[in-house]
C-alpha cells in the first residue's frame, strides 16, 4: 500500500487551522477560531459539525448568553468562528438567514480622558510603554498596531507612520508627532545593535507577511523588517518552529496602562485602546474634518467615526433651538 493511499485524513480543526494559515489570518485569530470550534463541538457532544446547521449554532449561541453571560461581541466572535469553519473548510452554507443568528450589540460611548488626563497617564508611565501609548495617543494606533510596527514603517523624512495590514487588512498613513522621532530614533538604535547581535549568533530572522519569505529569502534578516518594539528574548514560532524574536506581548502594556491611571487616581475604565478615542476626540475637538480623522483612523465607514461626535456633544444635543 502506498504511503498516500495509507495516509490518514486530517483531523477538522487541523483543516480549520490549515485554511486559516492559508487566509494569512494573525496567529491570534488563529487560536480564538479553533477554540471556539472545540467548544461547539464538544456542547453538542462530539457531533461532527457537518451533521450539524444553524439549528445548532443558535443553541450554541444561547447557551453563551444564558450561562455563560457573555457579551454580544463575544457571541459574534464565536458565531464569526464557527461560520469560517462551514463556509471555509467544510464548504457548506447555513440555511438560516445569518442575520438572525447575530447578537445585537448595545450602543455605547467610548471612554474619552481630557487632555490633563491623558498627561497625568502618560506621565505615570516609564521606557517603552510609555513610548509606545504615546503612539497610540499621538497617531490613533490600534495596540496590535503598534506592537506589529516594523523599522522600515516608521518614515523620518516625511513625519509619517505606514500602517501596515490594520483592521480588515487595510494599509493606512498616520503622522509621526515631532516629540517621538528623537525617542524613537533611539529605539532603532537600540533594535539595530540587538539585530547585529542576534546575527552573530546565528539568529535574526522575523516573521514576514504573506508569501514574501519565498519571493525574497534574505529579507527575513534584514533589519528594515525587524519589529520596532522586539521581545527581550527569543521563542519558538509556534507555526514555522523557527526560533525567532517576536514583538513585545500586549500583556505588558496593557498593565503598565493599569498601573498608571490608579496611579493618576482616574476613576474611568481606561485601556490601551483608549488612548485611540481621545487621539479622535481631541482632533476633532481641535476643529479637524471628520473625513481627515477618518482616513488616520482607518474607518471603512465614516458612520465609524461619528460617533465620537457624540463624545464631543455635537449631535443633535449640541444644536441650538432657533427660538433660542
Amino acid at each position: 500500500m502506498s504511503d498516500l493511499a495509507s495516509a490518514k485524513p486530517k483531523k477538522l480543526l487541523d483543516q480549520l487551522r490549515d485554511t486559516i494559515r492559508i487566509k494569512h489570518y494573525a496567529y491570534s485569530t488563529e487560536k480564538t477560531y479553533v477554540h471556539w470550534a472545540k467548544r461547539y463541538i464538544l456542547f453538542h457532544n462530539k457531533r461532527h459539525p457537518a451533521e450539524m446547521g444553524a439549528q445548532e449554532i443558535e443553541a450554541f449561541l444561547s447557551h453563551l448568553a444564558q450561562e455563560g453571560n457573555v457579551s454580544a461581541s463575544t457571541q459574534n466572535q464565536a458565531f464569526n468562528a464557527l461560520l469560517f469553519l462551514y463556509r471555509n473548510v467544510l464548504h457548506l452554507e447555513l440555511k438560516a438567514p445569518l442575520h438572525a443568528l447575530r447578537a445585537k450589540r448595545r450602543q455605547h460611548l467610548p471612554t474619552v480622558l481630557s487632555k490633563n488626563e491623558v498627561s497625568q497617564v502618560l506621565s505615570g508611565m516609564q521606557g517603552l510603554h510609555q513610548l509606545m501609548a504615546q503612539l497610540l495617543y499621538g497617531c490613533g494606533l490600534r495596540l496590535m498596531e503598534c506592537l506589529r510596527l516594523r523599522v522600515k514603517d516608521i518614515d523620518f523624512e516625511q513625519s509619517q507612520i505606514v500602517v501596515r495590514e490594520g483592521k480588515g487588512e487595510k494599509d493606512r498613513v498616520t503622522m509621526l508627532p515631532a516629540s517621538l522621532v528623537e525617542p524613537l530614533k533611539a529605539q532603532i538604535a537600540f533594535v539595530t545593535r540587538q539585530h547585529e547581535r542576534d546575527l552573530l549568533d546565528g539568529y535574526g530572522s522575523v516573521e514576514l507577511p504573506f508569501a514574501l519569505a519565498r519571493k525574497y529569502p534574505n529579507a527575513d534578516k534584514e533589519l528594515a523588517w525587524q519589529y520596532v518594539f522586539p521581545s527581550d528574548r527569543l521563542s519558538t514560532d509556534p507555526r514555522s518552529g523557527i526560533t525567532r524574536r517576536q514583538h513585545l506581548d500586549p500583556s505588558g502594556l496593557q498593565r503598565a496602562v493599569k498601573a498608571a491611571v490608579k496611579l493618576a487616581n482616574i476613576g474611568k475604565p481606561v485601556s490601551p485602546h483608549t488612548f485611540r478615542h481621545c487621539f479622535a476626540t481631541h482632533l476633532l475637538e481641535a476643529g479637524y474634518d471628520i473625513r481627515t480623522v477618518q482616513e488616520l483612523l482607518g474607518h471603512k465607514d465614516v458612520k465609524t467615526t461619528m460617533i465620537y461626535t457624540h463624545v464631543l456633544n455635537r449631535g443633535p444635543k449640541a444644536v441650538r433651538s432657533p427660538l433660542d
